[in-house]
């Protein structure tokens, strides 16, 4: 639906403009503070990344200022959009960043965005900037921000994903924007000429999956929503309602939108909450995860080496097969959307991290061997199950006759119904900062992030996610 009457820019920023921390209930402030966690262990971890090292150098050459963090081994300061670009890139380089649930069968997972990334690197970026934010006006800004971004993504057409838009680019501009406006003071008018010029700046397709581009997308969404919020306090202005009618960004962007599923609903339920939040295990896409799972069952119950495995199958729906769809990977990033380099790093390393996602480790002999035993194929059983059902099975055929099965669990680990313990998430933070962040400093950070909203100055925190320099 989309009626030419509505008024969702208005309420967006109505909603923006007046909440505050008090208002969250204690289970979004809970999830909220594990996703800052996890965001700031890929913000690290994926500065090493060579798409950011390209953006980093890119921010550090054209900003003389000396505003706000670019983090990682060697951290430094440039610009303040600027090291939102750059820490955007990084927290989504390794493709490893949360996952928003699906609110309905049509929510289809690829419209659904990574939410967390845009709305922290804003906040990092601009309370660094302005100085002495507490760890309360941190987590109203960013959860603002995760609020309004998730409902856009529920509440726009389909078609959106379908057509080729990448949702963390197009719609994570609207949550960098809101943060960066929550933390600069902004009232609701100056939200809404903030939100106009976001939807100006919104942007990101999927012809560029598999490439540096893709976490550009979120590096950018990032820098965009800054800006956008910067130059609305600053009197630009933009059109107040950029959202709605005829060419406002839902039917322009979205090709329509559910009014149903944003308007009257911010905030009612959370979507932090309902229907959640997905925290990865493993450094690809939400979609592969039940099978990467399935196939370690497989290798763990069984012992099995990777000399025993002739072949493997991976049965799936196109839900699957159309995104993951590199038959076999030469980089990284290729790596990411490869089901059959995902479970040979499983059947070889047993798992998928830091040290696998690398072109050293896809391009090696063994693993570009063991790609070779693997395929996919579609199944027309689980395809009738419904789009929306993250299924698949796993088949292993051994060397000596065996064939082993496996079929994905529904209730995915990482996911609301099976999310990762808070052990898990210390434990993936580690993965990402052992070679950056001393052991000492990892414990004070994690003990800070879980009780933020009683931090004083957000400072204390960011001299930590500094050690290295």
């Amino acid at each position: 639906m989309n009626d030419i009457s509505t008024r969702v820019t208005q309420e967006i920023a109505a909603f923006a403009s007046k909440i505050q921390f008090r208002s969250y209930p204690s289970e979004a402030v809970r999830i909220g503070k594990r996703c800052i966690l996890d965001g700031l262990g890929l913000i690290l971890a994926g500065s090493k990344q060579k798409c950011t090292e390209i953006v980093r150098r890119f921010g550090l050459h054209y900003s003389q200022a000396a505003e706000s963090t670019v983090y990682g081994k060697n951290p430094a300061k440039t610009g303040t959009i600027f090291a939102a670009l750059v820490n955007g890139t990084a927290g989504h380089a390794m493709d490893w960043d949360d996952t928003q649930l699906s609110s309905a069968p049509d929510r289809v997972f690829g419209l659904l965005t990574h939410p967390t990334i845009p709305p922290l690197s804003a906040c990092l970026a601009l309370s660094e900037k302005l100085g002495g934010v507490s760890g309360r006006e941190f987590l109203n800004a960013f959860l603002a921000g995760f609020e309004v971004e998730c409902k856009i993504a529920e509440a726009i057409n389909p078609d959106h994903y379908s057509k080729g838009f990448h949702s963390s680019g197009t719609i994570g501009v609207f949550a960098a924007c809101i943060a960066a406006g929550k933390l600069l003071g902004l009232d609701e008018k100056r939200l809404r000429h903030a939100i106009g010029i976001s939807s100006s700046m919104s942007a990101g397709i999927r012809v560029n999956f598999g490439t540096m581009v893709k976490p550009l997308h979120v590096g950018r969404a990032s820098e965009n929503g800054v800006t956008a919020a910067i130059l609305a306090a600053d009197g630009f202005e933009a059109n107040p309602d950029a959202l709605d009618g005829q060419w406002g960004y839902f039917q322009v962007i979205g090709g329509g939108f559910d009014i149903k599923r944003i308007s009257g609903v911010l905030g009612n339920p959370y979507s932090i909450i309902t229907p959640g939040v997905s925290i990865k295990p493993y450094p690809c896409g939400v979609l592969t995860h039940p099978s990467m799972d399935a196939m370690l069952e497989l290798v763990v119950e069984n012992d099995v080496k990777p000399e025993d495995i002739k072949e493997g199958v991976l049965y799936a729906a196109s839900n699957i097969l159309n995104p993951i769809r590199y038959t076999v990977a030469h980089n990284e990033l290729e790596a990411k959307f490869c089901m059959p380099f995902l479970l040979s790093a499983i059947a070889l390393s047993r798992k998928a991290g830091v040290k696998e996602f690398t072109d050293a480790y896809v391009n090696s002999q063994q693993v570009q061997g063991m790609m070779k035993r693997f395929r996919t194929e579609q199944d027309p059983e689980i395809e009738a199950k419904g789009y929306q059902k993250i299924l698949s099975r796993v088949e292993l055929r051994l060397r000596d006759g065996l064939k082993l099965v496996k079929q994905a669990q529904e209730a995915y680990r990482g996911g609301p119904a099976n999310p990762l313990s808070d052990e898990a998430l210390r434990a993936k933070f580690t993965d990402c900062t052992e070679d950056i962040i001393a052991l000492d400093s990892r414990q004070r950070i994690f003990d800070i992030v879980y009780s933020l909203e009683k931090l004083r100055d957000m400072e204390k925190l960011f001299a930590l996610l500094r050690a290295s320099e």
